[in-house]
């Protein structure tokens, strides 16, 4: 199908202007001026009167890697840099740039790199990477409704057997006990004959993770399912498959704290780094008050 030619211009716009910002510093541009080579040295190609030098790859190939591989890497370059250079001519053809406003925004394109390097660097220096039990809790309990369970999650064992194994009946009787000993001795028979084995019940689980994969999957209702079963096994041709259900929470019921624990963690560091980026901006614009770095003119 052949695109439209607004498509095809929109396309243009935006690979250009990308080719144009990644280039600054992937590789320099050179020109010839009134017909003479800028003295930038020897040429490895060129598109219409812009010159890629061999000084213009300098760092691309790393150290150790043998001749051939560093001819192909630059081989590669050369071919990559032709193709961009093509792109960016066509475009040129097609469209006008506003040039004033491509190179406000190569800038933007800079600065904000810069400062987020510089943010980055700066959160990296600063940052208190230790997080409390406390604040874990104190921000689960103010942010209780943010933690609406998307999915049903259990806690239990899943185990999945060859219907050949030996000693089949004692496991069935093994999985309905709950004394230590014949735990220990489940689990043992698990990891030794189960192709499939979950067996950590101090853990929430996605239920969908758990039984993926088996017959569990095609339960029409995994809801109902849950509430009405503690312990099922189902077979298929080759295999018996066990699911011994502790606890259950359905989806939309508040998340545990120890489901989304680390998410929690993950949400406090960031908060962290968001308010140290704040305050290096805050310091930066402060000081520079108090040095009278700037000034802003009155305007007429």
């Amino acid at each position: 199908m052949i695109k439209s030619k607004k498509y095809i211009v929109k396309s243009l716009l935006l690979v250009a202007s990308l080719l144009i910002i990644t280039s600054c510093d992937f590789l320099q541009f050179k020109k010839v001026i009134n017909g003479d080579e800028l003295p930038t040295g020897k040429p490895l190609a060129s598109v219409g009167d812009i010159y890629l030098y061999t000084k213009d790859i300098d760092g691309i190939v790393p150290s150790g890697i043998s001749k051939e591989d560093s001819a192909s890497l630059i081989d590669r370059h050369i071919k990559s840099w032709i193709k961009k250079q093509l792109l960016i001519a066509e475009a040129q053809k097609q469209l006008t740039f506003d040039e004033v406003e491509l190179e406000r925004r190569v800038l933007d394109y800079r600065y904000a790199l810069m400062m987020h390097e510089f943010e980055k660097y700066n959160i990296a220096l600063n940052i208190d990477t230790n997080i409390t039990e406390e604040e874990i809790e104190s921000y689960y309990k103010e942010n209780i409704e943010n933690f609406e369970l998307k999915q049903n999650i259990i806690r239990g064992y899943f185990i999945q057997l060859s219907k050949s194994v030996p000693k089949l009946a004692r496991f069935r009787y093994l999985l309905r006990s709950k004394r230590p000993q014949d735990i220990e001795e489940l689990k043992s028979y698990a990891f030794s004959y189960g192709t499939k084995v979950h067996l950590d019940d101090s853990i929430w689980v996605n239920f969908e993770d758990v039984i993926n994969n088996t017959p569990l999957m095609d339960i029409p209702n995994k809801t109902d399912f849950l509430r009405r079963n503690n312990l099922y096994e189902i077979p298929d041709d080759n295999y018996i498959y066990f699911l011994k259900i502790s606890q259950y929470k359905i989806q939309d019921e508040t998340s545990p704290l120890e489901f989304v624990r680390d998410d929690i963690q993950k949400i406090i560091l960031n908060k962290r780094k968001v308010k140290l980026a704040k305050k290096l901006e805050d310091d930066i614009y402060e000081n520079a008050v108090e040095n009278e770095d700037f000034k802003i003119y009155k305007q007429e």
